[in-house]
């Protein structure tokens, strides 16, 4: 399941994100900084940090390890 992670430069709760996804034993992911990016910024500037599937959906921060595996396992 390709994975992407929406965060910025210098962000604490990105920080946070990554720590969580460890914990979660997370696969590979990549990750996508939003920062100059207009059109990302506009989708994502409020929500980040944020995990995107490949089927398109999205766990938006707040979350915690339990989270990312259930957001991993579900259909």
């Amino acid at each position: 399941m390709p994975l992407i992670l929406y965060q910025r430069d210098d962000c604490p709760l990105c920080d946070r994100a990554l720590a969580m996804l460890a914990e979660a034993r997370a696969p590979e992911f990549d990750t996508v900084w939003i920062d100059e990016d207009e059109a990302l910024e506009s989708e994502y500037g409020h929500r980040v940090p944020v995990l995107r599937d490949e089927a398109g959906r999205e766990l938006d921060w707040p979350f915690d390890a339990a989270k990312v595996r259930a957001f991993l396992v579900a259909p």
